[in-house]
């Protein structure tokens, strides 16, 4: 049934959209705090800031991946790709917003990105097994 498969993927997105928001969140957070404590230094915070971004960015085709095979369904090449691509998007396109302190990305703009998702994981893709 399609319409439980878009279910499934709308939680495993929603989730993986989460987690990942709130790594960056925190991410960048620890930049801040490393650029204040170690006072003019040039690049100070900027590796937290890279390690963070790289982070989020690797983890949500994983999230995405894992969320929909714990929920024992495949064929999910298209939602991690083009979800994981998405994300970069997303959230390079408003990396600033979530760069501020206590800041975060709009809320329509995730919300936009869990429908993405969600219409995605109804795609099923390869050579799946139907189940």
């Amino acid at each position: 049934m399609k319409h439980i498969r878009h279910a499934k993927g709308a939680l495993t997105v929603a989730v993986a959209t989460a987690v990942c928001h709130t790594l960056m969140a925190a991410g960048y957070e620890w930049a801040r705090d490393s650029e204040t404590s170690s006072g003019d230094t040039m690049f100070a915070g900027t590796v937290e800031f890279l390690l963070t971004t790289a982070a989020s960015w690797a983890l949500m085709p994983l999230l995405l991946w894992a969320g929909m095979r714990l929920m024992r369904e495949s064929g999910n090449t298209l939602l991690v790709l083009a979800g994981g691509f998405a994300w970069i998007l997303i959230s390079g396109y408003f990396i600033d917003d979530i760069d501020r302190d206590g800041g975060h990305m709009p809320i329509p703009a995730l919300v936009a990105y869990v429908l993405l998702g969600t219409a995605l994981a109804g795609v099923r893709s390869g050579k799946a097994r139907r189940s």
